[in-house]
């Protein structure tokens, strides 16, 4: 069971000294799903090592306990769900060694997003986590304009526990008509762990994209990226906004058009479409930062036509890679190209007035 096996390796690692009490951990039974835990409440309580003594209150924690997101340590806190020696001391607070931890924190269900039986694209599952492979025309998760229909709404009917996880655990998200892998937690711990990775850049995420024009060749762009000046629905490379990095090189030159193989260094809003577009190469159909249209000289009837009906962004999240959060397996998964995908391929490849 997900519980023990937690407990088990925190102990193994001589995290720290935890005594449990009887009704830390609640259970709920799933009919449809061979899956019984749903943690509701964590009582627990250890002592911080002298080993620590100097350090800040929140650094502490978190070596303490790995399995959990400094932010959720930091709110439980606040909140006075985790006490230290029977009070809140604020996070930079330096500590003795010795003290006493006591947590008695919920985890509270989402209760604002609906179950929805939705067909998902599971590429890959197992206790810990799930690989969904994205359709177009799907938004990841609840939002203004979107509170049904969503992946996350799919999650919840599909595996009811993920109530309990913020975010119905997703770990990161991709654009509603960008297609693609993404993965999913099921498990807090599954989640902590993820983020953590996703965070430490150690979770490969590359796609593939067909922009306009020729790149000479591949390179980096580094190139900050925050909310537009003055369109505050778009991102836009600013000197002021937050570091972004995209990694590209080319698969294949076509007549007139390129496909690209692009892996994220880091994660922002919109970030491969932005920075293409700031290089001068944007995404073919990308209705936000792609431009008016404008078509190639001397192409045929039939790329004309593809050109002008692809309303979306020519961009697949293909390829991902992560270490398994529980048992740190290497996994590598791949997402074929959507069939739209393939037929802009195909016709954009004969258009061949231009040879190479």
């Amino acid at each position: 069971m997900w519980a023990y096996g937690m407990l088990k390796n925190v102990g193994s690692q001589n995290v720290c000294s935890f005594s449990f009490l009887a009704d830390m951990i609640y259970f709920l039974s799933v009919s449809a799903i061979d899956y019984t835990i749903m943690i509701t409440k964590i009582k627990l309580d250890f002592t911080i090592p002298e080993q620590l003594a100097g350090e800040r209150l929140d650094r502490a924690l978190a070596k303490q306990l790995p399995q959990y997101s400094r932010s959720r340590l930091k709110q439980w806190l606040t909140s006075g769900q985790l006490t230290i020696d029977g009070a809140s001391p604020p996070p930079k607070y330096k500590i003795a060694g010795g003290e006493q931890v006591s947590i008695r924190a919920d985890l509270e269900e989402n209760n604002k997003w609906e179950a929805q039986a939705i067909d998902l694209d599971i590429i890959f599952e197992d206790e810990s986590l799930l690989v969904i492979n994205k359709p177009i025309d799907f938004v990841v998760h609840p939002g203004a304009g979107n509170s049904h229909n969503t992946l996350a709404n799919a999650l919840l009917h599909y595996h009811p526990p993920l109530a309990k996880l913020p975010r119905s655990g997703i770990v990161h998200r991709i654009d509603k008509d960008t297609t693609g892998l993404l993965v999913v937690a099921k498990t807090l711990e599954a989640q902590t762990n993820l983020i953590k990775q996703l965070q430490e850049k150690r979770i490969k995420r590359q796609y593939e994209a067909i922009v306009n024009g020729h790149p000479t060749g591949g390179g980096t762009i580094n190139a900050p990226i925050g909310r537009h000046p003055k369109q505050r629905t778009k991102m836009a490379v600013v000197e002021n906004g937050k570091m972004a990095i995209t990694h590209y090189r080319i698969i294949e030159h076509l007549p007139h058009h390129t496909r690209l193989k692009v892996r994220l260094e880091t994660g922002r809003t919109h970030q491969i479409r932005v920075h293409l577009a700031h290089i001068g190469y944007p995404i073919v159909g990308d209705q936000s930062y792609g431009g008016r249209l404008k078509l190639p000289k001397n192409i045929t009837p039939e790329v004309s036509q593809i050109l002008r009906q692809f309303k979306r962004q020519a961009l697949h999240a293909r390829w991902l890679e992560l270490k398994h959060p529980i048992n740190h397996e290497q996994l590598k998964f791949e997402a074929p190209l959507p069939d739209d995908i393939k037929t802009l391929l195909n016709q954009l490849g004969k258009d061949s007035d231009i040879k190479k």
